[in-house]
C-alpha cells in the first residue's frame, strides 16, 4: 500500500510538473495563433491554392504554418479550403503544416525533448507534405476526388469575412475581443485532452516498468542508440500504434513522447509517434464524415507512408550528422519542478495575460463572437472525455495531498 501511494504522489505531481513547465508556452502559442486565425483570413486563402499545384502546395504549407495546430480545427479549416476551389494536395500540405510546423508545437517539443526534435519536427512536417505529394501524383485519385468535392457541395455554406485589411483590424478593440474569444476557444478545444496526456504521462512515468516499453518497442532501454534496420521500422509502426489507442492530440503527447524516448524508444519511433495525430480514428472517423470512407482511408493510408517514409529519412540523416540526442539527456523524473526560475515568471506573466483577453472577450466585449469552424466530433466521446478529465483531477489532487501531506 506505501509503494501505491508513493508511485500516486510521484504520478500526479510528475503530471503537474509536466503541465507547469508547459504553461507558458502554451499560452504563447494560443495566443499567436489567434491573432493569425483572426487576422488572416480563410478567404483569401481560398483564391491563392487552387489552379497551380506547385503554388498551390507551397502556399498550403505557409497557411498551414501560421494556423491552428489542434487537429480539429485543422480538418475543418482544410475541408473548407478543398471545398471552396484548393486542389487536394494543397489541401493535405495545409492539413499536415497546421499541425506539424505550427509554432506552439515547437516550443513545447524544445521544452520536453530539446532543439534536435524541434529541428525533426519541422523538417519532417516538411518531409511528410513532400512524400504525401509524391504518393498522391503516383495513385492519382482523380475519382475518390471527384466524389470527395461532389459530396461537400452538397451542403454548400455562406462565407462571411471581414472586407478590412489586417493593418485596419489590428487597430480596433473589437478585432482583439475576437482575438480573446478565439483563445478561449483554443482552450476550449484541448483541455480534455492535455489534461488526459499530462495526467496519463505522470502516470506511465510512476508505474510502467521499463520492461513493458522494451517488450513494445523491441531491442530498446537505457542507453541504447545501436538499432537495426528492422528494430528502427518496427519502432515506426508501433509508435502510431500507440498514437491510435490513445489519440490524445499533438499537444498532450509531446510529455509521453519524451517519457518514451526517456525509455529508450529509437529517435525514429518517437518521431513517428508524434507525427501520428492524423492518423488515429476521430481524424479517421471525421473524415470519412466530409469526404466519404473511402476517401478518409486514402488518406490514412496516404499519412501513413508519409510518417512512415520521413521517420526513417529524418532518423538515417541524423544519425549521418551524428545528430541524434542521448536519451538520458530527457528527463522525465525526479526533477524540482515548482521552483523559482524563468519557467515561474514567464507563467505569472502569460496567466496575467491570459485573464485580461478573458477579461476582454467574455466580460468587457460581449457583443463579439469570433467563431471558428470545427470538425464534427462524436457526441458521446466528448461527453466521455469530459468525465475522465474530471476523474484525473480527482487523481491529481489526490496524489498531492498524499505527496505533500501524508508522507
Amino acid at each position: 500500500m506505501d509503494d501505491f501511494l508513493n508511485k500516486w504522489g510521484e504520478a500526479a505531481n510528475t503530471s503537474l510538473g509536466f503541465f507547469w513547465m508547459a504553461l507558458w508556452a502554451f499560452a504563447l502559442g494560443y495566443v499567436i495563433s489567434s491573432c493569425i486565425q483572426v487576422f488572416v483570413t480563410e478567404k483569401r486563402m481560398q483564391k491563392t491554392m487552387g489552379k497551380n499545384e506547385s503554388k498551390g502546395v507551397l502556399l498550403g504549407t505557409f497557411f498551414g504554418f501560421i494556423s491552428s495546430s489542434c487537429s480539429f480545427a485543422a480538418l475543418a479549416s482544410t475541408k473548407s479550403l478543398f471545398k471552396k476551389g484548393a486542389s487536394f494536395v494543397a489541401s493535405i500540405a495545409f492539413l499536415l503544416a497546421s499541425t506539424n510546423l505550427v509554432i506552439e508545437l515547437g516550443i513545447i517539443i524544445s521544452i520536453f525533448l530539446g532543439w534536435q526534435f524541434v529541428v525533426g519536427e519541422y523538417l519532417g512536417g516538411i518531409l511528410l507534405i513532400l512524400i504525401s505529394w509524391l504518393l498522391i501524383r503516383l495513385f492519382h485519385p482523380k475519382g475518390l476526388i471527384k466524389k470527395a468535392r461532389e459530396r461537400l457541395q452538397d451542403n454548400e455554406d455562406d462565407d462571411v469575412n471581414n472586407q478590412k485589411s489586417w493593418k485596419e483590424r489590428i487597430k480596433t478593440e473589437k478585432s482583439w475581443a475576437k482575438v480573446s474569444q478565439q483563445y478561449g476557444m483554443e482552450w476550449k478545444m484541448v483541455w480534455k485532452d492535455v489534461t488526459l496526456g499530462f495526467t496519463i504521462a505522470g502516470i506511465v512515468a510512476a508505474f510502467i516498468p521499463d520492461s513493458f516499453f522494451q517488450t513494445l518497442f523491441i531491442n530498446s532501454g537505457q542507453g541504447n542508440t545501436d538499432f537495426s534496420f528492422f528494430t528502427i521500422f518496427e519502432h515506426i509502426t508501433v509508435g502510431p500504434l500507440v498514437a491510435f489507442i490513445t489519440f490524445i492530440g499533438s499537444m498532450g503527447n509531446i510529455p509521453l513522447a519524451a517519457l518514451l524516448f526517456g525509455k529508450g524508444v529509437s529517435f525514429a519511433g518517437v518521431i513517428a509517434f508524434i507525427f501520428s495525430d492524423l492518423v488515429v480514428f476521430p481524424v479517421l472517423r471525421i473524415n470519412a464524415k466530409y469526404y466519404g470512407w473511402k476517401m478518409s482511408f486514402f488518406i490514412l493510408m496516404l499519412l501513413f507512408i508519409s510518417l512512415v517514409g520521413a521517420s526513417l529519412l529524418l532518423h538515417y540523416g541524423f544519425l549521418s550528422l551524428d545528430l541524434i540526442p542521448d536519451p538520458s539527456s530527457v528527463k522525465v523524473q525526479d526533477q524540482s519542478f515548482f521552483k523559482i526560475d524563468y519557467t515561474f515568471f514567464l507563467n505569472i506573466a502569460f496567466l496575467l495575460g491570459s485573464g485580461y483577453l478573458i477579461y476582454l472577450g467574455f466580460f468587457k466585449r460581449t457583443d463579439v463572437m469570433q467563431m471558428k469552424e470545427m470538425a464534427p466530433k462524436s457526441k458521446l466521446m466528448e461527453k466521455g472525455l469530459k468525465y475522465i478529465a474530471f476523474v484525473c483531477y480527482v487523481w491529481l489532487a489526490g496524489g498531492m495531498i498524499v505527496k505533500y501531506f501524508m508522507q
